[in-house]
């Protein structure tokens, strides 16, 4: 017996689309399709397939009813994978999808769905038990992680590094100049730059090192 899919798209081109398709592949049933979060958790309920293959909005909200499908299905039916058809490249969404796990979970883009064999390799994938993620989506990923990554105490020099980090400390600027073998109006500039670049602006100086150290100590 093949992989055994339940279909799940508000669209009824693209039920058909995909029907097909999978009909002309060995290897696959088509168990099942629906046009609703509501009749496509019934379809699993009645008769759990291998696969849903579900698009990411759907009624009743047409907002997220695929992840929350997914979320749903992993408490009730955790045999039954799920791959998310999505025509929105929201690193967001794939996020979502896979924070609880990614065994049993595939995401793709269904701009990709022309490809069959993109489609064909994350329904086996998942069906076994792995994962898939569309290329594109995982590009996207990194971009979402480096982005929360980022920090303004990147666009400090080394040296304003070395001198947030005395800061820190509770050192009086002539302190820091000492350690670190510099002019105490050498540190002063570095400080004004420091508050400068993290936008420490309209407060009085010591509360402007005090926002520094913090933003120090967060990211250490």
């Amino acid at each position: 017996m093949g992989v055994r899919v339940v279909i799940a798209d508000d669209n009824v081109l693209v039920r058909t689309g995909v029907e097909t398709l999978l009909d002309l592949e060995d290897g696959f049933e088509v168990a099942g399709s629906a046009g609703s979060f509501n009749e496509l958790m019934q379809l699993v309920r009645a008769d759990p397939p291998d696969v849903v293959l579900t698009d990411i909005r759907m009624p009743p909200s047409s907002t997220n009813e695929g992840i929350r499908a997914a979320v749903e299905l992993s408490g009730t039916h955790p045999q039954v994978g799920v791959v998310v058809l999505s025509q929105y490249l929201q690193a967001s969404y794939a996020l979502q999808l896979f924070e609880a796990g990614s065994s049993g979970r595939g995401y793709l883009l269904k701009e990709h769905v022309s490809d069959p064999t993109a489609l064909f390799a994350a329904l086996r994938a998942v069906a076994e038990g792995g994962s898939y993620i569309d290329p594109a989506v995982v590009d996207a990923m990194f971009a979402v992680k480096r982005a929360q990554r980022s920090s303004p105490l990147e666009r400090l020099t080394p040296r304003e590094h070395e001198v947030l980090a005395e800061v820190a400390t509770g050192k009086s600027n002539a302190a820091i100049a000492e350690t670190l073998f510099v002019g105490e109006r050498a540190v002063e500039k570095h400080i004004n730059s420091v508050f400068s670049k993290l936008g420490l602006t309209g407060d009085t100086d010591s509360h402007k090192r005090v926002k520094a150290v913090l933003l120090f100590l967060d990211e250490t």
